[in-house]
């Protein structure tokens, strides 16, 4: 059973876990689905260049780990599980594709972690973030205490996890938990406003920011250089000068 419904519109896909019942958890099921579909389009096969990802449902982007399956998992099962999370968030992370988290619902826990590990994150107004796992007597385990500070400071991610703390619409966009408010048409735009841009430029940007954080100035700024040297010799370097100098539109190839 298919644990994803994908729905593919042009250079983008939308990604919505299939289960709303049980609050869109990650299962061993489900992430094991989600890893197989970021593998694919970070493969060879480029044509999907965004992806908009979001739960089921209006009540839950998702809530977290399947508890009721954690119950039953031994620890050897549990730290086996958290492993293939881990690598399944880092190599969303890692994939030329953008990825564009619609948080339709609540995002507790793992579903908070899944949403940090995308690029861009769009939140309905009715929505909640928040890292509870303290209040479960352990830490979150899928990069949250990693991801967040790195995305809202030190002191404001400490709040968070050390509280357990839920927050609303409003302050994820004030403390840049999330990019903006919206509806899955507001997250739809912002991954078309990615795939008008060219292919080799968007995915050398995204890479020279991630990396580049984990460095000092002088290192970041040598890096851009050598992402900066991934597009001066692509065609999508020299269309877009001419398109620019014709006063049109570019028509990008991701050569």
């Amino acid at each position: 059973m298919a644990e994803f419904q994908i729905l593919k519109q042009g250079a983008i896909e939308h990604w919505t876990i299939d289960g709303e019942a049980r609050r869109n958890a990650l299962s061993r099921a489900v992430v094991a689905e989600l890893e197989q579909h970021v593998r694919r389009v970070s493969g060879a096969d480029r044509s999907v260049r965004a992806v908009v990802l979001t739960g089921a449902g209006d009540k839950a982007f998702c809530a977290g780990a399947d508890l009721k399956e954690r119950a039953g998992m031994a620890e050897p099962e549990v730290r086996s599980f958290l492993e293939q999370l881990r690598r399944t968030f880092r190599a969303i992370e890692l994939s030329d594709c953008v990825f564009v988290a619609w948080v339709n619902g609540v995002a507790f826990g793992g579903g908070t972690e899944l949403a940090l590990c995308c690029d861009l994150r769009v939140i309905a107004p009715t929505a909640q973030m928040g890292l509870t796992e303290v209040k479960l007597g352990i830490i979150p385990g899928g990069g949250g205490t990693q991801r967040l500070p790195r995305l809202i400071g030190k002191g404001a991610a400490k709040e968070l996890i050390l509280t357990g703390r839920r927050v609303e619409a409003e302050e994820a966009v004030r403390l840049g938990l999330a990019n903006r408010q919206g509806g899955l048409a507001e997250a739809h735009a912002l991954a078309e406003a990615v795939v008008e841009n060219a292919p080799i430029a968007v995915g050398a940007a995204k890479h020279a920011i991630d990396e580049g954080l984990a460095l000092d100035l002088d290192a970041a700024l040598a890096l851009e250089q050598r992402k900066y040297e991934l597009t001066i010799k692509t065609e999508d370097r020299l269309e877009g000068l001419k398109a620019f100098a014709q006063k049109r539109k570019p028509v990008f190839v991701g050569r």
